[in-house]
């Protein structure tokens, strides 16, 4: 744990008994209100810790960043969520896009925070409502994305979350299909970027943010 909160006790339970307290511990500070909750300001937790490497999976060679250890981590997801929020809580945000699947754990937790409305950006034939669609190239390949053609009010602030930054094509197509429903993408938020590939280059003229940098 990387965040002391004394024996036996999850950071929620520490944070509910101490609300309300102003105290110096450690790594821990001053308690801050959060809308109706109370919430312990802390330094930002080393999430990387959190990632699991499995060689040659889902192809010989590869080398694959499992977030899995994460997710199992109550402390480690709420980190993620507060540091998504806290690269946008003031840039008026209206909606958040999550990108099929992971897109959708993050995307979700992010727009409860903010307070505003979740859009799921997924693959074709998932959607009930009618749609707007855009296709994109992947690696080997093509790959296509949708989104309720009623999902965004014109001129609605938005930003697109998803767990990876790799060669950007999805993320690319998600800022377009909002752009195209005359949504304004405020920028692009991704919990781990494989920086030695070309995925920021291929949001250029986006703002983007990533927590974990893999170079």
């Amino acid at each position: 744990m990387h965040h002391p909160v004394g024996p036996g006790r999850s950071p929620a339970a520490a944070d509910r008994r101490t609300a309300g307290a102003a105290f110096h511990l450690g790594r821990l500070s001053v308690i801050v209100s959060v809308g109706p909750a109370f919430r312990l300001l802390r330094r930002d937790m080393n999430l990387s810790a959190y990632l699991r490497d499995v060689k040659d999976f889902p192809k010989p060679g590869i080398v694959f960043k499992d977030i899995t250890p994460l997710l199992q981590s109550p402390a480690a997801m709420d980190e993620t969520v507060r540091q998504i929020v806290g690269r946008f809580q003031h840039d008026k945000i209206d909606k958040v896009a999550g990108i099929e699947s992971r897109g959708f754990i993050f995307g979700a937790l992010v727009a409860r925070e903010l307070g505003v409305g979740f859009l799921p950006v997924r693959k074709p034939g998932k959607l009930p409502w009618r749609t707007q669609s855009v296709n994109y190239m992947l690696e080997y390949g093509s790959g296509t994305l949708e989104i309720h053609e009623d999902a965004i009010t014109k001129g609605e602030r938005v930003i697109v979350v998803d767990d990876l930054l790799a060669t950007g094509g999805t993320a690319r197509a998600a800022c377009e299909l909002v752009e195209r429903l005359n949504g304004k993408v405020i920028g692009c938020a991704f919990v781990i970027e494989l920086a030695f590939l070309p995925g920021r280059k291929k949001l250029t003229g986006q703002r983007v943010e990533s927590l974990i940098r893999i170079d």
